[in-house]
């Protein structure tokens, strides 16, 4: 009587902790897939910011994706590859001052660059030279802002609308349009680019966006390793 107790005390310890076991796999399982779907959502697109920087006044503002003006500046500067490669001639840009918008991937990569040029004289319009295949090429488009009032609006919140400064400069003006093919890219990429205005991870991000996953594996394959140690298999078996 004492033995079969004992023998049943055994298998009630190694069923629960099979229990344990199995319970702490899903709960592992469930982690390693989240941070993976993180890892491939980041590697699409990615946590995306922008700088936005007034050369003349000396000013900056910076948004992350996530802030309420992020989504706001993105629609008002307007899609990229619209508009003209040569700066159009009723664009008079004379006096009007450089806003520099540089929007970075992953935090760290420039991918875009739109220089704003408001106009202060006649029709107050802002023009738009918008560069989205950063860093290959500084190649890119003229566009008139549709909504130049609100464009002003949300540059002067962000503080980067203040009086030109002495110390500060006028800003680099886009260069021509170069007529040398930047590196290519596939059309899907391209097309992808230009529907999500983000831009698709290259094979040399992809690598940095998997270390999670990685980390994550290892984690998992040191626990289950360790558990696995402690649970009697031979008396598991035993029972069955």
């Amino acid at each position: 009587m004492h033995g079969w107790r004992s023998k049943s005390r055994s298998s009630s310890r190694s069923r629960d902790r099979g229990r344990e076991l199995g319970a702490l796999i899903g709960s592992l399982a469930v982690v390693l897939a989240l941070m993976v779907w993180c890892a491939s959502s980041a590697s699409a697109g990615g946590p995306t910011s922008v700088l936005v920087a007034s050369p003349a006044s000396g000013e900056a503002n910076a948004l992350y994706y996530s802030d309420e003006g992020y989504e706001e500046l993105e629609q008002l500067l307007g899609a990229a590859g619209r508009g003209t490669p040569d700066q159009p001639p009723e664009a008079d840009l004379a006096g009007a001052r450089q806003i520099n918008v540089t929007w970075l991937a992953h935090d760290i990569s420039p991918w875009r660059l739109d220089r704003v040029f408001p106009v202060e004289s006649g029709a107050r319009a802002v023009w738009i030279h918008t560069a989205a295949n950063m860093p290959d090429t500084p190649n890119g488009y003229w566009h008139r802002a549709e909504h130049p009032a609100q464009l002003r609006d949300l540059l002067s919140k962000l503080g980067v609308m203040g009086k030109v400064s002495g110390e500060g400069y006028t800003g680099i003006f886009p260069a021509p349009w170069k007529s040398e093919t930047p590196p290519a890219a596939t059309a899907d990429t391209e097309t992808a680019e230009l529907r999500t205005g983000a831009p698709v991870a290259s094979d040399d991000t992809d690598w940095w966006w998997a270390l999670p996953g990685a980390a994550g594996g290892a984690v998992l394959a040191l626990v289950l390793r360790r558990l696995a140690l402690r649970v009697p298999w031979d008396r598991v078996s035993s029972t069955r």
